[in-house]
């Protein structure tokens, strides 16, 4: 009898973990979604720094879904002041904040099968990956798209050649709303998508 590996899956598994990957089973008809999003972290070491939020925005037809998006805000338990002045997110702020595990699975469940779409990308990535390991789960599934890497390639850069997301705000003439938000950065983001999407031809 050939082994049945989702059911081994979902015997060792949680359900959250079941349900995000059924959702890159073959055959599924989907209209393309893309995900734009941006953690504010504590710090730029995926190791020993911490999500503070995520902000996350989908793109349907080429289109911004303004209804469709996802901002959370999680418990610090690592928190360093010194980066306080750049995400502006206080230990003890008046936003409401939930715990990493609700966040991912959140997360999780927002973006499905979508391709993500970030600046410097695999940032972000590795940092939803360190929290989905402390669940003791896999590692994110999603196909992914860095507006930085669109940008080289648009503009025939050598790989070791980045922009910032400043940077390319102003080439594009995007307003830097909410800058170093993690919602506001995922809109920012999102215009520039858009932009070099359209210039890409993709």
């Amino acid at each position: 009898m050939a082994f049945n590996w989702f059911k081994k899956i979902v015997k060792d598994h949680p359900k959250f973990w079941i349900s995000y990957l059924s959702y890159f089973e073959e055959n599924q008809n989907k209209k393309k979604r893309y995900v734009v999003f941006d953690c504010e972290t504590t710090g730029l070491d995926y190791k020993s720094d911490r999500i503070l939020s995520i902000g996350a925005v989908a793109i349907e037809n080429n289109q911004i879904i303004v209804g469709d998006f996802m901002e959370v805000f999680l418990l610090q338990d690592v928190f360093k002041a010194e980066s306080v002045p750049i995400h502006g997110i206080l230990k003890e702020g008046k936003e409401e904040k939930i715990v990493e595990a609700e966040a991912i699975i959140r997360f999780l469940e927002f973006i499905k099968d979508a391709t993500l779409v970030g600046h410097h990308v695999d940032f972000d990535i590795e940092m939803i990956n360190q929290g989905l390991a402390r669940l003791e789960v896999g590692k994110l599934k999603n196909q992914a798209m860095d507006t930085d890497v669109m940008y080289q390639k648009l503009k025939y850069l050598p790989q070791e050649q980045h922009s910032s997301l400043d940077e390319l705000c102003d080439i594009y003439k995007i307003r830097k709303s909410d800058r170093h938000t993690a919602s506001g950065d995922a809109f920012i983001t999102a215009l520039l998508f858009l932009k070099l999407k359209k210039k890409l031809e993709i």
